[in-house]
């Protein structure tokens, strides 16, 4: 019973593929392009190249932006560059904001993932949103860095800098 019915179905699509293709109109003949010159050759295509993924410790490069209410949030932009030998997998940056109360005291912040790898001497930007609450006066943000195969201590070894060279 089941071979039958799956030979019917055969069947019947395969006839409503040929109904299709039936009447479908001929493709119209492609206008005729300007022939190259003889004498130029493509460049052949250049392979991808894949670098080893770092594990244990890597180091990046900061370029931090000034950080601007805008609405109800804070924002800062940082540009991140890969120092290290390998590519950095699962890549991610939290954001700290602290209050100038008597004891300062994390109020808010934000983590953003780079969720490619990060090759070795390529540079990203990380957008970082944090909320602000009502009251809150901010004085103090700090970065913590981390990745996928990182240590105990989260395996990234900043360095911040005025300009990547």
């Amino acid at each position: 019973m089941n071979r039958w019915v799956f030979a019917t179905l055969v069947g019947v699509v395969s006839v409503m593929s040929s109904a299709a293709a039936a009447q479908t109109k001929p493709a119209a003949p492609a206008p005729a392009a300007k022939a190259a010159p003889a004498t130029e050759t493509p460049a052949p295509a250049t392979p991808a190249k894949f670098a080893k993924i770092v594990k244990g410790d890597a180091t990046v490069e900061i370029l931090r932006g000034p950080s601007r209410k805008i609405g109800e949030e804070m924002v800062t932009v940082i540009k991140v560059r890969n120092t290290s030998a390998g590519a950095i997998a699962g890549f991610k940056v939290e954001e700290y904001w602290y209050d100038k109360k008597p004891k300062p005291e994390i109020v808010t912040g934000d983590t953003e993932i780079y969720k490619k790898p990060f090759n070795p001497g390529e540079i990203i930007e990380i957008t970082m949103k944090s909320p602000l609450k009502p009251g809150m006066e901010l004085y103090q943000s700090k970065y913590q860095f981390t990745h996928a195969n990182g240590g105990p201590s989260g395996g990234i070894k900043p360095t911040a800098v005025k300009k990547f060279q």
